[in-house]
């Protein structure tokens, strides 16, 4: 066990309260720089997918769809498959304080890397992003559990304000990179200045790399505040770390990017990857022994995150080329950049957050159980991608409403709220002791699943055909919802197996 993880139990932290709300005064420098960290990555996501595919005389790449979806699934895949490996790394090597600095590092280095106006230095810097958040996502949220101790009754309440963080630099990121990228105010201004106006979609991954330095100042200047956290593990004189295990976690992780990136081309892989993955849910589940049945019940909620994910996950994608191409940008007289529309999740996440809070509570133990929330956040999933059959259609008549992804993101945050914050309590729940560290990176390698068959399926958004694009829309919403019908028949099955966690 690291020193700060072994700290966390030995210090009462129920005096500090010096941060935000009274929490403790580490809280400050960790909700900031998560704030600016996520304004950084969702405001360069705004403008992946549009950039990629964007013509070379827009000053884009002009990427084909297919390979948009290729790249895209690769990276959102590799940003969570090396958070398992940054964990790893902080854990037994660097601890968890110097992990989030070097991996901010990073990060500003590739978002500025695709601020060159270069095609040569636009993969180096989607790598250097996923390295870089791998090193501090999953780092940053450990240091803010290491500022409670077990009895500290603030905990909750702080993770809640650290949500809160990352969510006003998600709707804040689109708005600043894509009106830097996209408005007709600030090409003019580029004009004006004798610079050319298609270039100024690498002002928008400057300004993601300036949020992510703003975050790294803030960390390094308040940085006393956690010296007491994160630090890395204490060794005898001459005792090295683990050498092999981290090579071997770093091999299985960029083993499995190269098998799910083949899957791009091999649709079988990821047939086998679901069907093992269902196999595995009912061996477990039938076995006698009570902890090999949670581990069955974690395996079904892993699936419900995957199948999540590679829907949810097309807002940077297949939405995206949806609110660019098909949808009117303009709003009550007012025109704004497509990439705007990326806002609408974490604006809605910050107004539902208190309700759905108010509402568990409120239930108590009357509110439904985890495995049947699954169920209704695939259900509404599937409802979200069915409103947008009608909308695709409509666009053989010319741009459609804004209000139908408004309505779209409303579904989908409704979705979220119902499946990530449950799932990830759940799976803390149902973790042996001995594997909280094993079921955590199971949760990550469901996302990264996840996002790469968001992005398989994203290659084959086609805006030029109405009628396909309806199939497009109404066949994902088929299976998601066919799971979502699985699940709930599922659901008394599974609660059996979770042992009387709710």
């Amino acid at each position: 066990m690291s020193q700060s993880s072994s700290s966390v139990s030995a210090v009462d932290s129920s005096n500090d309260r010096g941060g935000l709300g009274g929490h403790p005064k580490g809280l400050t420098p960790l909700f900031f720089t998560e704030m600016w960290e996520r304004f950084s990555y969702y405001g360069m996501r705004a403008l992946l997918t549009l950039f990629m595919v964007a013509s070379l005389e827009e000053g884009g790449l002009g990427y084909s769809t297919e390979r948009m979806g290729f790249i895209y699934g690769t990276y959102t895949m590799a940003v969570y498959l090396l958070g398992i490996v940054g964990g790893f790394l902080a854990d037994n090597f660097i601890g968890s304080r110097r992990a989030v600095l070097y991996g901010g590092i990073v990060i500003a280095c590739g978002h500025f890397s695709m601020a060159v106006v270069s095609e040569a230095t636009f993969l180096p810097g989607l790598v250097l992003i996923s390295v870089g958040t791998g090193l501090l996502k999953p780092n940053i949220s450990t240091m803010v559990g290491s500022l409670y101790s077990p009895s500290d009754i603030r905990r909750d309440s702080g993770f809640s304000i650290f949500y809160m963080g990352i969510n006003l630099g998600s709707l804040c990121a689109p708005i600043v990179c894509g009106w830097l990228a996209q408005s007709a105010m600030f090409k003019g201004w580029l004009a004006a200045w004798g610079l050319n106006p298609a270039h100024s979609w690498h002002w928008g991954f400057a300004a993601a790399g300036v949020g992510m330095v703003l975050g790294l100042i803030i960390y390094l200047r308040m940085g006393h505040r956690l010296a007491h956290v994160g630090r890395a593990p204490a060794r005898a004189p001459g005792e090295s770390g683990p050498w092999g295990k981290l090579a071997l976690v770093t091999l299985g992780a960029f083993a499995l990017v190269a098998l799910m990136s083949a899957s791009d081309r091999r649709p079988w892989i990821i047939q086998l990857v679901f069907g093992v993955h269902i196999a595995a849910i009912v061996w477990f589940g039938t076995r006698r022994d009570p902890v090999l049945k949670r581990i069955g019940a974690i395996l079904f909620f892993v699936l419900g995150y995957e199948i999540f994910c590679a829907v949810f996950e097309q807002a940077g994608s297949t939405i995206a080329l949806f609110g660019d191409e098909l949808t009117r940008t303009s709003l009550f007289g007012h025109d704004f950049p497509s990439s705007w529309f990326q806002s609408l999740n974490p604006m809605i996440v910050l107004l539902l957050a208190p309700i759905f809070a108010w509402l568990w509570i409120r239930l108590g133990t009357r509110q439904p159980s985890s495995p049947l929330k699954f169920s209704l956040s695939l259900a509404v999933l599937a409802l979200s991608f069915a409103l947008m059959v009608p909308a695709a259609k409509l666009t053989a008549d010319g741009l459609v409403s804004p209000w139908w992804l408004v309505l779209l993101f409303f579904l989908q945050t409704v979705s979220e709220m119902c499946l990530s914050p449950v799932g990830l309590s759940t799976m803390t729940k149902l973790a042996p002791a001995q594997l909280v560290g094993v079921v955590m990176g199971l949760w990550f390698v469901a996302a990264s699943l996840g996002n790469k068959l968001s992005g398989v399926m994203a290659g084959q958004f086609t805006a030029s055909d109405p009628g396909a694009l309806a199939d497009f829309f109404l066949h994902q919403a088929m299976w998601v919802g066919a799971a979502a019908v699985g699940f709930f028949i599922i659901t008394p099955w599974i609660r059996r197996l979770m042992g009387g966690v709710r």
